[in-house]
């Protein structure tokens, strides 16, 4: 499985976008799929995640204000954010999960990682 992330850009406080992660493969619908960002000088940390069966999680900063969905015809996983502020800024990665049953708050829970896109949030 390979993973191609977009959407990424600049954007003034408050603002939106809207990230893609299109994956190749047959068995999309079976997987799960997770959204993480890196900070300049911070860890990488969970965002948000969609099982196979569409139950989505997020993390307590994010919630409210992102929505992960996703279109299995389109092998594609996307991450609308709202509200955004200036702690959003980072290096958003996307990830799959073969696992049907995993900790998907988790990096270990994930198999395949896509390349990160850079958001940034003007104040």
């Amino acid at each position: 499985v390979q993973l191609q992330a977009s959407g990424g850009g600049l954007v003034q406080a408050g603002g939106s976008l809207r990230l893609s992660c299109a994956a190749s493969g047959r068995t999309f619908s079976t997987y799960a799929g997770g959204w993480f960002r890196q900070a300049p000088g911070k860890e990488r940390e969970f965002v948000s995640a969609i099982r196979w069966s569409g139950n989505t999680y997020y993390a307590d900063s994010v919630k409210g204000r992102f929505t992960i969905s996703r279109d299995n015809a389109k092998n594609t996983v996307y991450l609308q954010m709202n509200s955004l502020n200036s702690e959003d800024t980072a290096v958003y990665y996307c990830a799959v999960s073969k696992k049907p049953y995993a900790d998907y708050l988790t990096f270990e829970a994930y198999n395949y990682w896509g390349q990160g896109t850079l958001v940034t949030v003007s104040s």
